[in-house]
């Protein structure tokens, strides 16, 4: 495969016939699962002692104090910087980190300025798999610590009840969730009506609180009086709005409209009422004791008795949701990141005939489930996974920021003056954020720093040992123009087809010089295909292939994908018309190369990394599989290779 520039589609039409509400009402289910489920555990976390600063007294000029920098964060990260900005820089109508590296690696001209952005951007998407891991996990935790306000003595069971959840969520994935996700959006938008409901009903003794929250001066009051113990509280503030950037890599799905109107018209004003409730709860006790008791857990403490059960049981609901878009947006991530060359070939498999967006990779399904029972088993509770949650949303939140500076200034070349003060906001907020979840690193912030620096390690490494490798082949390639000629006479020519699979449009593949050289025949028609993957998500059909007729029955041929496009090689040949003919899978047989690395003299990349490719490239999938080429015309050929 390469990557390349080729055209594409405008972006993938969600069709007139689906309104803008119905997509509002459907993103609701998918986009917001992460951030609704916020409610179970931020506020409760704020008040909570962390790494030895002061415990926050929950006292009205620190509830209107914590409130207001709530409502304000989600305006600025959420509203502002996520809907109204950072959406509007879509790929061809994809969004997250991938998509937006890739659309600036599309359109810049220089590497110099874009290498830094792309490893940024691949850092951003080695934490994004580590909040994949922290958000199932705290989530159903904090939802299933709830079931202990409806069944006395059940605080043992809470741990083994949220595995037994987890892997029940992991084993489903298989089957897909086009069934299960028309139940999503019915569920979530109870959920949201409930937050909302919840919280008017303790508004209704405290109506003042509104005008507090909406208040900045008291999120500034909030800093000027208590200092550093502020700061250190922004870190589980924070909590508030993580799930923010799903709005973005959502995008793809709903479009931006439909997932700003849902955001702005009902999932925030629930949010807020639901997050201002829990706080006139508290202000509505008269006694310190009372006051200290709700503040240990407000969200479950604020449902009435006699709704309990219900409210407690769709929160579950809503936490599995939210984990499930976790889960679903890790596997569309993986899917771009092995096109875009960063992850080695995995087994992709379709859930769905009609949604091409359904997909499930078994190998990051299993690895998920393993590292997220392992999260609930070590940290044992919700407010301690707190501490280690934030941090990687916080990091990646902080680089979406700066690939948004790139396009802000060289791609859509807005002036200092319009550029700069929003760039500078949006740092200051997020660099305040990153750096209040630093100080949870002793406490379990390392935990997603350490999954993240082994993930980029690991996607780095694939990089750059695919490039050396390329490199390597490029420097002893016979160009195949020369070897069409010579091998004219040289060889028998048997009937069919022959296509060989090369990894570059340069130069003869190793399995047809191995082809030639063991079994000294080639084929009355023999093609050099080539999977060209291009920094955009969808190619424009009539764009599909390249062809160029070599003589002598030697054609080089082009297959154009974009990042989010399956790879049906088959499928992308029947269109191919000019290539001598029609392509008969009966008579049609497949050469691939499998290269076996071997110690180099002088290594193009540290021992250590070396082997870690060497391993990568061992375990990745086949080609045929991930080629959907026929099992039974398949044929491999194998060869040596120093890095």
């Amino acid at each position: 495969m390469t990557n390349s520039a080729a055209t594409a589609q405008p972006g993938h039409s969600h069709g007139h016939r689906t309104s803008t509400v119905t997509l509002a009402i459907g993103a609701v289910g998918v986009v917001f699962g992460d951030i609704g489920t916020s409610p179970l555990y931020a506020f409760r976390e704020t008040f909570a002692a962390h790494n030895g600063a002061a415990r926050i007294m929950p006292d009205a000029a620190h509830i209107h104090g914590v409130l207001s920098l709530v409502f304000w964060s989600m305006m600025m990260v959420v509203t502002v910087k996520y809907v109204l900005t950072i959406m509007r820089a879509d790929n061809r109508g994809e969004g997250g980190s991938l998509a937006l590296l890739a659309l600036i690696r599309h359109a810049s001209d220089s590497a110099k300025w874009t290498a830094p952005l792309v490893l940024l951007g691949v850092f951003a998407t080695a934490l994004f798999y580590g909040d994949s891991m922290i958000t199932p996990a705290i989530s159903v935790l904090s939802a299933t610590e709830g079931l202990q306000y409806i069944v006395p003595g059940f605080e043992p069971w809470i741990v083994p009840t949220a595995v037994a959840i987890l892997v029940g969520l992991f084993a489903f994935q298989s089957r897909g969730t086009e069934k299960v996700g028309k139940l999503f959006g019915p569920i979530m938008l109870t959920y949201f009506a409930m937050l909302a409901t919840l919280g008017v009903m303790h508004l209704s003794a405290n109506p003042a609180i509104i005008l507090e929250t909406i208040n900045p001066l008291n999120a500034l009051h909030f800093f000027a009086t208590d200092g550093f113990t502020a700061f250190v509280a922004m870190g589980s503030v924070v909590l508030a709005v993580t799930g923010a950037e799903a709005l973005y890599a959502d995008m793809g799905h709903f479009g931006r409209k439909p997932i700003g109107l849902s955001w702005v018209t009902f999932v925030f004003p629930a949010l807020m009422l639901n997050y201002m409730g829990q706080g006139a709860m508290v202000l509505s006790q008269t006694s310190p004791e009372a006051t200290a008791a709700l503040i240990k857990d407000p969200f479950f403490l604020m449902i009435p008795d006699m709704v309990k059960v219900p409210v407690v049981i769709i929160a579950l609901l809503a936490t599995i949701i939210a984990s499930q878009a976790v889960i679903s947006g890790a596997f569309s991530l993986t899917q771009q990141a092995i096109q875009l060359g960063f992850i080695p070939r995995m087994d992709i498999r379709h859930t769905s005939a009609s949604a091409a967006g359904q997909i499930y990779i078994p190998a990051i399904n299993w690895g998920l489930m393993v590292m997220v029972i392992l999260l609930v088993l070590f940290f044992q509770s919700s407010s301690n996974l707190a501490a280690a949650y934030g941090i990687a949303v916080t990091g990646a939140m902080f680089i979406d920021t700066l690939l948004l500076a790139a396009v802000l200034f060289s791609l859509w070349r807005w002036p200092l003056w319009k550029a700069g003060p929003l760039v500078l906001a949006f740092l200051i907020v997020d660099v305040a954020y990153f750096g209040a979840n630093l100080i949870k690193v002793p406490q379990g912030g390392w935990v997603p720093l350490a999954i993240g620096f082994v993930i980029f390690t690991f996607l780095t490494t694939w990089a750059r040992g695919r490039k050396l490798m390329r490199e390597h082949m490029s420097e002893s390639a016979l160009p195949l123009e020369i070897f069409a000629k010579s091998a004219k006479g040289s060889a028998l020519r048997v009937p069919g087809t022959a296509v060989f699979m090369a990894s570059t449009t340069a130069g003869v593949p190793s399995a047809l010089l191995h082809n030639i050289k063991h079994n000294k025949v080639l084929h009355e028609r023999v093609v050099i295909l080539t999977i060209s993957i291009a920094d955009v998500p969808y190619v424009d059909p009539e764009a599909r292939c390249e062809m160029t007729d070599l003589g002598d029955g030697f054609y080089r041929a082009v297959l154009n994908y974009g990042f989010m496009e399956e790879t049906d090689v088959p499928q992308g040949l029947k269109t191919m018309q000019r290539c001598g003919g029609e392509f008969d899978m009966m008579h049609t047989s497949f050469f691939l190369s499998r290269q076996t690395l071997i110690p180099s003299d002088h290594p193009g990349m540290p021992i250590w990394r070396e082997k870690v490719f060497a391993w990568m490239l061992r375990n990745a999938a086949s080609a045929m599989d991930f080629f959907k080429l026929p099992t039974n015309r398949v044929v491999e050929l194998g060869s040596q290779i120093e890095i």
